[in-house]
């Protein structure tokens, strides 16, 4: 009973605190709703279209403004110039004004009426992984269909039907299923990912500036006493309200990604809310080690803030994890935010079993011994005033 009235004398302390400082505000509300509503914008669309893109038509003739038509119809792809040399085509490339150039050479037309190969070239811009492969998957499209089609009509004006010359052109037929995110939209993997990676910054930050400002303050002690000098007490009293009010934030973020960029739930939200509660403890965790460790504002918060945002690096969103080399997979494992998006894919997408999500939560649920851990150095910085005043 005397540790719960400890702990509940530290929270009372701390909300009115909460009260006095702006800067709680700013970072447990202000700041993660804009960059969530930023973010739920910025997703909206879900997949990118109407791409700007130039075509260099030196044929002129009527099956070159067919491909061309073909090309513009696809999504992804908007003929934004047309050019009159490749010279222009890389000038607005390099101006960044366009991301392909597609080439249609002279006797086009000609050569497909003769049964001669013609080559028809296309130069995208590699600087942007995700628009290259949007376009090259999409031109390509179009272009094999336009060239499918010419080969149709050639077969079925030599007797075939349409079946006949279909089977002939395409004798083995490659059924493609995209599971999951059949669309693939990138607001459904995306917003998940950037969301819950805005809110681990600011918890880091605000747990790191909770503490921190107890020590630059030279309030430290005052804290300890407030919980009868039991640091435990200390400790679990500032951190309730932040994992109250983060807690209550990530709700707020479901309700963005769930019903306003419309990301499907397959799977249990009971296993994600206890996902969440995991991950805010977690990142807390990590947060009064680094303080307890460095009793520095100002380094802490260097500290902590380096750390989080190398979180999405080694998440696998971008690059997959096991493609990864051995010692970078085992770097993976020490952000909590790995576990986080795997057990929100899992649970959002794919709609898992709930087993499957069990070593994700037992992943982050580790890093809750860090503080423990550093339970002596926190009472020491907290007791001994040369750790105080710094900046």
């Amino acid at each position: 009973m005397g540790f719960l009235r400890n702990t509940f004398a530290v929270v009372e302390r701390e909300m009115r605190r909460l009260r006095r400082q702006p800067m709680y505000g700013v970072l447990m509300v202000a700041l993660p709703l804009t960059s969530f509503i930023f973010f739920a914008i910025l997703f909206h669309k879900g997949v990118a279209r109407d791409i700007p893109i130039a075509v260099l038509d030196e044929d002129h003739s009527t099956l070159s403004r067919k491909v061309t038509q073909m090309i513009e119809d696809t999504p992804t792809a908007q003929i934004a110039y047309g050019i009159q040399s490749m010279e222009e085509g890389e000038r607005l490339m390099r101006e960044g004004r366009i991301s392909a150039v597609v080439q249609i050479p002279a006797f086009f037309e000609k050569n497909i009426l003769s049964n001669t190969q013609t080559h028809l070239e296309a130069y995208i811009s590699g600087s942007n992984i995700t628009v290259n492969g949007l376009l090259s998957k999409d031109i390509q499209t179009a272009v094999t269909m336009f060239g499918a089609g010419i080969q149709i009509q050639l077969l079925t004006k030599q007797g075939l039907t349409e079946r006949q010359a279909m089977a002939q052109l395409q004798p083995v037929r490659f059924d493609k299923h995209v599971l999951f995110n059949p669309y693939i939209n990138y607001g459904y993997y995306l917003s998940p990912s950037f969301m819950p990676m805005m809110m681990l910054i600011f918890i880091v930050m605000v747990t790191v500036f909770s503490i921190g400002t107890e020590l630059k303050n030279g309030t430290a002690r005052e804290w300890l006493r407030t919980a009868d000098d039991s640091v435990g007490a200390a400790l679990l009293g500032k951190l309730l309200p932040v994992t109250a009010a983060m807690f209550l934030l990530s709700l707020v973020m479901f309700t963005i990604i769930f019903k306003v960029v419309g990301v499907p739930l397959n799977g249990s939200l009971t296993l994600i809310l206890a996902g969440t509660l995991l991950f805010i403890v977690s990142y807390q965790s990590i947060s009064v080690s680094i303080v307890s460790l460095m009793a520095n504002l100002r380094l802490s918060l260097s500290l902590g803030g380096g750390y989080s945002v190398l979180a999405f690096t080694f998440s696998g969103l971008t690059f997959p994890i096991m493609a990864m080399y051995p010692a970078m997979r085992v770097v993976s494992k020490i952000f909590p935010f790995t576990y986080y998006t795997d057990l929100f894919v899992d649970q959002m997408l794919r709609g898992a079993p709930a087993i499957c999500s069990l070593p994700d939560l037992g992943g982050m649920a580790l890093f809750i011994v860090l503080p423990l851990l550093c339970l002596p150095r926190l009472r020491r910085i907290c007791t001994e005033e040369k750790f105080w005043g710094r900046s």
